[in-house]
Order: structure tokens, then C-alpha cells, then sequence
């Protein structure tokens, strides 16, 4: 038992060193990588083959998330039609840790050839994908985790958090916020989507079905049904709420037999409908709609002017559409 463990031990002290190996190595080739992502007016692309990949493919998952577009390519496919998908203004980061990957060279020979712009993360520094890039990132440990030195274990770390130290950074120069790294994260937690304010949930400008209070009501119908939240608000020129419509008002009066053309909006809404003010948090608004036991909110700004419109989906999730009482 203590044999197993010290061996496990070795492991991640092998694999620590090779991060504060990378560490040390970081320079003005990680500060040209990071200004020619800045600069990018296109994606960033990650491409490797084996384990290099699939490293490629988690740095790319964190760049997508922290504000940096971002997607995988795989090198054997890209040079048989995927390479279609490369753009000339893109960024490239090939990864291959000895540098000499015959398949990943071919795909950055022919990508230098389309003018992309290259980062190399690789442990050759004087290997041909580092001569081929316009950037090296130098990813080479003093020795891998594996006793046979065969299977990458300590070099993938490295690469990896190196990749995440990249994506920090970017996110840091793009000033990428919290309320941002929620917006790419819908289906996270009920708690975090929660903590938010109700103006980065909510639906604004063309969004939000709202009429006038002299609309027909045939018109205020199909208004109601082309922006399909289940109701339509009604403000006056200053945009003040002073009713709502929803669906089932439209049932009971079809039912009622009230005539659609004849009638104006203002004739058969509920006045006065809930409203939240668009600085509260998105908690607040879930506690007002099961309060109430409605699923629109109204979202005014400090003079009570509509700014937005907040449905119980845009809280919750479709999935999870209950009221919690």
C-alpha cells in the first residue's frame, strides 16, 4: 500500500515539475501568441493528432467558454475537405510535442501556403512545426511520468496548462466578465443562471410583443402570436405598461364570442401586470413569479419605462418549468 502510494506521489511531483518547467519558459513568443489572438478577426483553430488532440480539443472547449471562438481540427481530416473550413484571417495553434508529426506538418505547410498565422506548442524548439510557426510555445519537461518514457503523461499536463494559461489571459485583456462566462453557460446550475441580473436574462428591443393601447385586437393577436411568450403588453407613447393579454384572454373571448375587429387592445386588457425593475437579481424575479403564480414579468428601468420582458423559461430552463412554492 505505501508503495502504491509513493508511486503516485512521484507521478504528480513529475508532472508538477514539468508545469514549473513551462513556467519558466514563458516569454515574448507567449506574449506574440496572445497578441495575434487579440488581433484575429476570425476563430482560433487547435490541431493535433493522438493525445496532442485530444489536449487540442479540451484548450479549445476553454477558449470557447472564456470568451475566444474557438474550434478543433482534426489534421488527417483537414487534408481530405475539412481544410474548406479554414479561413485565411484565422489563427492556428498546431500541437505535437515532438514537432515532427509527419500528418500535422503537412496540414501547417499547406495552411502557411493560405497565409494563416501559426502557433507552435511543441516540445522541438528547433523542430520543423517550430520553424513553420510564427510563434513557439515551448512545452518540453524534463522527463515524462511514465517509467518507460513512452506514454505522454507529464508533457500533455504541461500542454494543457499551458493552454489554460493562454485562455486566462485572453480573458483577462478581453475583460471578460462573470455575467459573460454565464451567457455561455445556459445549462449551468439553476443556482448560478440565478445570480445574475434580470437585465442579462431578459428579452429587449425587437423581443418583446408590445402594442399600443388603440391596437385593433386582431392585430394585437397576431403580435402575440409572432413573438409566441404566451402574452402581449400594452404601453402607452412613453412606453408605461398599462395592461397585458395573454393566450388564454384570447381563448375566453373567442369563446365569448368578442369581435377581434372591432375591439382595441386597451378594451380587454388586465391592467396593472407585475413588473420588476431590470437592476434586481434574476432570483428576485423567480420569487415574483411564483408569488403570483405567473410565468411574464414586465422589465422597467428606474422611471418605470419597459425596457424588457423576462419569461419563466428564460430563468429556469424549459426542462425544469415548475413552480417551486
Amino acid at each position: 500500500m505505501q508503495m502504491t502510494i509513493e508511486q503516485a506521489k512521484d507521478v504528480l511531483t513529475i508532472e508538477a515539475e514539468g508545469i514549473l518547467a513551462v513556467r519558466d519558459r514563458i516569454g515574448h513568443d507567449f506574449e506574440r501568441a496572445v497578441t495575434m489572438v487579440l488581433n484575429c478577426p476570425s476563430r482560433v483553430i487547435l490541431t493535433g493528432l493522438g493525445k496532442s488532440g485530444i489536449i487540442g480539443q479540451k484548450i479549445a472547449a476553454t477558449l470557447n467558454s472564456t470568451g475566444t471562438a474557438s474550434f478543433f481540427l482534426h489534421p488527417v481530416e483537414a487534408m481530405h475537405g475539412d481544410l474548406g473550413i479554414v479561413d485565411g484571417r484565422d489563427v492556428v495553434i498546431a500541437i505535437s510535442y515532438s514537432g515532427e508529426t509527419p500528418e500535422l506538418n503537412l496540414l501547417v505547410n499547406s495552411l502557411k501556403n493560405r497565409s494563416v498565422s501559426i502557433v507552435a506548442m511543441t516540445g522541438g524548439p528547433d523542430s520543423t512545426l517550430a520553424k513553420l510557426a510564427d510563434a513557439v510555445l515551448n512545452v518540453a519537461v524534463p522527463r515524462e511520468a511514465c517509467p518507460l518514457g513512452l506514454a505522454p503523461t507529464a508533457s500533455t499536463t504541461a500542454t494543457l496548462a499551458l493552454g489554460d494559461a493562454l485562455a486566462v489571459v485572453l480573458l483577462d485583456r478581453k475583460k471578460f466578465r462573470e455575467c459573460d462566462f454565464r451567457r455561455n453557460h445556459p445549462g449551468g446550475s439553476l443556482g448560478d443562471r440565478l445570480k445574475v441580473r434580470v437585465s442579462e436574462v431578459m428579452l429587449t428591443g425587437a423581443h418583446i410583443p408590445v402594442v399600443s393601447e388603440g391596437t385593433p385586437l386582431r392585430r394585437t393577436v397576431e403580435v402575440l402570436n409572432a413573438k409566441n411568450l404566451g402574452a402581449v403588453l400594452i404601453a402607452d407613447a412613453e412606453q408605461h405598461i398599462r395592461g397585458i393579454i395573454t393566450d388564454g384572454d384570447i381563448r375566453r373571448m373567442v369563446a365569448k364570442g368578442v369581435d377581434l375587429d372591432a375591439a382595441e387592445a386597451a378594451d380587454h386588457m388586465t391592467a396593472g401586470p407585475k413588473s420588476i425593475d431590470e437592476t434586481l437579481l434574476a432570483a428576485d424575479a423567480l420569487s415574483l413569479m411564483q408569488q403570483h403564480e405567473i410565468t411574464i414579468l414586465v422589465v422597467t428601468d428606474a422611471a418605470g419605462r419597459l425596457t424588457g420582458i423576462l419569461h419563466l423559461h428564460d430563468l429556469i430552463g424549459k426542462g425544469e418549468f415548475r413552480f417551486m412554492v
